[in-house]
């Protein structure tokens, strides 16, 4: 066996403790290849016992790998974050993260700032997962141009979308509403985002439905993502005048629908009793608020794992799936739909 203090183990020492070729413990180590899954089990011990570390400059001379990938959205941090920072991006950003490392590569997370998306351009990453692309994404744009491997978390709105995990926005739509439903509300509105995202236009397609199969006439009001807690706020106040006979507000975006919550009890309103209200993720938005928001599990350490899974059959050319179901979200009934 190589004395490690006296020179640097190569991968052909590996290969030779392992009893296979060096090709064999390059793929194993770096998770590409069709390598048997106890023969790469295999590898990997053994070199963990050697204290085998690869030489990171002759590695990325080699395989033209940076061994990095990203993760970002266009998504303002008012939506995907919030003051505290503890929202949507980051709850996937600590799994995904996780998940990278397992497989011996660095994640970097790219904040939703102008400023930072001048790094697109330079970035040293071997990949990508996009967090709810809009059409005409300027970050797919500049990604795409430098030929990164992508996949986006939610569908691409337009025809060729990136290979994607699929979080069934129109079941979601339908889970919210049918719960509205189900506790007595009668006439229900919609505030969703201007911005055209998949997520925003299957909520939309799956509450048209629901005014379509239930007479009533279609109450939505449109903010931007940009003006946060405050957008959310006026797009509730602009509802009710338009159509004052609301007793259920669907509010999929949480920072939106906590400022409809704050802008109903200034009116004077008492939630769940004059108006129930539902947002699509629970965060620490839905779970803060007062009251406590209904909101849904959308199994976000699944979707992330997934998320990277994808990113690697593409960096590494592994596999053909463009399309991977997320686990469906399960409803967390809180006291701003229930009435006893």
């Amino acid at each position: 066996m190589p004395n490690s203090t006296s020179r640097r183990l190569t991968i052909a020492d590996v290969a030779n403790a392992a009893g296979v070729s060096r090709t064999t413990v390059s793929h194993a180590l770096n998770d590409r290849g069709q390598v048997d899954p106890v023969t790469r089990a295999l590898v990997k011990e053994v070199a963990e016992r050697l204290g085998y570390s690869p030489n990171l400059r002759a590695q990325r001379l080699r395989t033209g790998r940076a061994n990095a990938i990203a993760l970002l959205s266009s998504m303002p941090f008012a939506v995907a974050g919030g003051s505290s920072r503890l929202g949507f991006l980051m709850e996937i950003a600590a799994t995904a993260t996780e998940a990278a490392l397992r497989r011996g590569v660095a994640l970097v997370l790219v904040p939703p700032m102008d400023e930072a998306r001048e790094l697109l351009d330079t970035l040293d990453i071997d990949g990508a997962v996009i967090i709810e692309p809009v059409a005409n994404d300027p970050n797919v744009a500049r990604l795409r141009k430098r030929g990164v491997k992508l996949v986006s978390i939610g569908r691409q709105p337009e025809a060729q979308a990136l290979p994607y995990i699929d979080m069934h926005g129109e079941a979601i739509g339908n889970l919210l509403l049918e719960h509205l439903q189900q506790q007595g509300a009668q006439r229900i509105g919609l505030v969703i985002g201007v911005q055209s995202r998949h997520s925003y236009l299957d909520m939309e397609q799956a509450y048209r439905a629901y005014c379509a199969a239930n007479n009533q006439q279609p109450a939505i009001v449109r903010a931007d993502e940009g003006g946060g807690e405050a957008a959310g706020a006026a797009a509730c106040m602009e509802l009710l005048q338009a159509h004052p006979g609301i007793d259920g507000l669907c509010v999929p975006v949480d920072a939106f629908a906590t400022g409809a919550v704050r802008a109903l009890r200034d009116k004077g309103l008492k939630i769940p009793q004059d108006l129930k209200v539902v947002t699509r993720y629970d965060g620490l938005r839905a779970r803060e608020c007062n009251p406590p928001l209904t909101a849904l599990n959308m199994h976000l350490e699944d979707v992330a794992s997934l998320a990277i899974e994808l990113l690697f059959e593409q960096i590494n050319d592994t596999g053909t799936r463009q399309r991977i179901d997320a686990p469906l979200a399960t409803l967390i009934p809180r006291e701003s739909t229930r009435t006893t």
